[in-house]
């Protein structure tokens, strides 16, 4: 899919929730959506690395921090889908990525990993304690939640507990459904014909989350991956063959399954 514009994702979370996993799914995903886009992921943690191999200097971490809002800003100014994979737990650290986006009038999506302290523990523990569990309780005591401004209400939030790997693809998935709706909505919005176009994107946006969500049911099972791209190119077409019919949601998933059985003559699992 071509967008008319690039955007940044700011990923919110405790150390060892899962955000790096997540923001890892998200490229890949969004790379195979938005094929035009070049998507970056920024890890100050990388950074770090670069400056400090083998110690953590907190008298660093100024430097880190700079080095790492300049990286997304060059990055976006290129045209890049930029993901910002830090801790971004204080609302200041959020501020100044917005400030960013909306310096270059770019869209700014706030996606929360929500994942308990008590898993995130358990998570920095199986790994080895990459991270101290003091440095992960201090970061929960101090992090400040989504309830001072309007901007800073989570665009999606996400609790990785419990979850396997086509869960977390149907989140990213979900997450890319709704970023289209954004953005297809602010571009509809300019057309003289507002009221109109923008049923069209309420449409667009219940099919395209419950198409999503049900291909991402078939293809759970391992029966149906011989003819993964077959489904995956068709459920775009089933979108646009429906944009102008309100359905529920229900109908939207039962008439899906029975065009991909149609389209690809055999009985989906």
């Amino acid at each position: 899919m071509n967008i008319v514009q690039n955007f940044l994702i700011c990923l919110v979370g405790l150390p060892a929730s899962g955000k790096s996993t997540l923001a890892g799914i998200l490229k890949e995903s969004m790379s195979e959506e938005f094929k035009d886009r070049k998507v970056k992921i920024i890890d100050p943690d990388l950074i770090r690395k670069s400056l400090a191999p083998d110690i953590f200097d907190h008298e660093q971490e100024k430097k880190v921090r700079d080095m790492s809002l300049h990286a997304i800003l060059s990055e976006l100014k290129e045209g890049t889908i930029v993901i910002s994979d830090d801790l971004n737990y204080y609302s200041s650290m959020r501020h100044d990525l917005k400030e960013i986006a909306d310096a270059l009038q770019l869209p700014f999506f706030i996606i929360h990993v929500a994942t308990p302290l008590k898993t995130c523990l358990k998570w920095n523990e199986k790994r080895g304690k990459k991270i101290p569990d003091e440095v992960i309780e201090r970061v929960h005591k101090k992090f400040d939640l989504f309830n001072k401004y309007q901007w800073d209400r989570p665009f999606y939030v996400v609790n990785l507990s419990n979850t396997i790997d086509i869960d977390k693809k149907n989140h990213a998935n979900e997450i890319i459904a709704r970023i289209i709706i954004i953005l297809n909505g602010s571009k509809l919005e300019r057309g003289e014909n507002g009221r109109e176009k923008t049923n069209i994107t309420i449409e667009k946006q219940k099919l395209e989350i419950i198409t999503r969500r049900t291909v991402g049911m078939l293809l759970k099972n391992t029966k149906n991956l011989s003819v993964k791209d077959e489904i995956l190119d068709l459920r775009k077409k089933f979108i646009k063959d429906n944009l102008i019919v309100s359905l529920s949601e229900s109908k939207i998933a039962h008439n899906l399954i029975k065009f991909l059985e149609e389209e690809l003559n055999q009985k989906l699992s």
